[in-house]
């Protein structure tokens, strides 16, 4: 008997209908999972804006319904969808950069129905079980939260592995993200400096225990000497924007490295200043390693208030359309949406 499922469909112009769409079946490998909550995140913007056929959402939680032929997973497990279905199997993969796979079979909720529909189809591989007692809204934050702002700071780490110092560039949810996995990993004691305009994400980012720059009202430089660190060990951009990055790079200590999480606008360097006589690094950092889940999985059971706060506002799926107009009105942290399932 064919299964329905109500699903968002996004038309374009910030306009989001609804239709209805059929509920896979799970082939070999793969699971259905029935989704519980999913993340909003700033790179659903251009499907927002530009409309797309794909039931968008890539950082989605839920629980396995059914299991196809050779799985192992228990139905009724709970637990959180990576991002990318990787291979498993080429160069990159074998080291265990599953973020950089070299024959990705799917990006979940761009080239493959996502985490606003009701139901998902997943590779078993990609999904991570997590405890009955974690939340699956507070399991949405594995995902870009703390698997991207940790993977931030372990490519920073490989400039500078003695941190002392961080600035990041944007309070957004993956700068919040990053603020929060660097006090988590290099300890709280390591002052995060962190940049923006909304008051509101720099009011969040000071109860994460971050020091907040307005840059509409205070200088960067300034206010790093007014701490006694002029010049800071690594810096994350998690903005996108040019002049984010050559502010960063010009506070930046020997050694130092500027890693960017954020896409958008370029940067201009001058190799001889910027780079050869800092010995300075500018990396990028693409999302995270499948592996690094089991650790942050851990770090979430140990601080779950901690991690919560980044979690500002929680709304049904049929509260999406006003979900995306106060998420990118930036008055808000991590905006997560719930469903209230019910299969025909």
């Amino acid at each position: 008997m064919t299964r329905w499922m109500n699903a968002p469909h996004f038309e374009g112009n910030g306009t989001i209908g609804w239709r209805q769409r059929e509920v896979p079946d799970p082939g070999p490998g793969q699971l259905l999972v029935k989704v519980a909550a999913n993340a909003l995140c700033g790179s659903d913007r251009h499907q927002y804006l530009h409309g797309t056929d794909t039931v968008p959402g890539h950082e989605a939680t839920g629980t396995v319904v059914e299991a196809g032929p050779g799985t192992s997973t228990p139905v009724g497990t709970p637990g959180a969808i990576f991002l990318m279905d990787f291979c498993g199997e080429c160069r990159n993969c074998r080291m265990g950069k599953t973020d950089l796979c070299l024959a990705k079979r799917a990006d979940m909720g761009f080239t493959h129905d996502g985490g606003y529909g009701e139901y998902m189809v997943v590779s078993e591989s990609i999904f991570f079980p997590v405890s009955p007692e974690t939340s699956l809204v507070d399991a949405t934050l594995l995902l870009d939260v703390m698997g991207t702002g940790g993977h931030a700071i372990d490519r920073a780490m490989l400039v500078h592995p003695d941190i002392r110092s961080v600035l990041v560039c944007g309070a957004g949810p993956i700068g919040l993200g990053v603020l929060a996995m660097a006090k988590t990993i290099l300890g709280h004691d390591i002052p995060v400096f962190i940049t923006d305009m909304v008051p509101y994400r720099l009011d969040l980012a000071a109860k994460l225990g971050g020091l907040p720059i307005n840059l509409g009202t205070h200088d960067l430089g300034e206010t790093l000497n007014a701490h006694d660190i002029p010049l800071v060990d690594v810096a994350v951009d998690t903005s996108g924007r040019s002049v984010a990055r050559r502010a960063a790079l010009d506070v930046l200590g020997k050694p130092g490295g500027l890693v960017c999480v954020g896409h958008g606008e370029s940067i201009t360097l001058d190799v001889s200043r910027d780079l050869i006589s800092q010995e300075h690094a500018v990396l990028g950092s693409e999302y995270f390693p499948f592996a690094d889940m089991a650790a942050n999985d851990e770090r979430l059971q140990a601080n779950p208030d901690y991690f919560r706060q980044i979690i500002t506002h929680v709304m049904d799926i049929e509260s999406l359309p006003g979900a995306y107009e106060q998420f990118f009105g930036g008055n808000t942290g991590k905006v997560v949406v719930t469903h209230d399932i019910h299969l025909a």
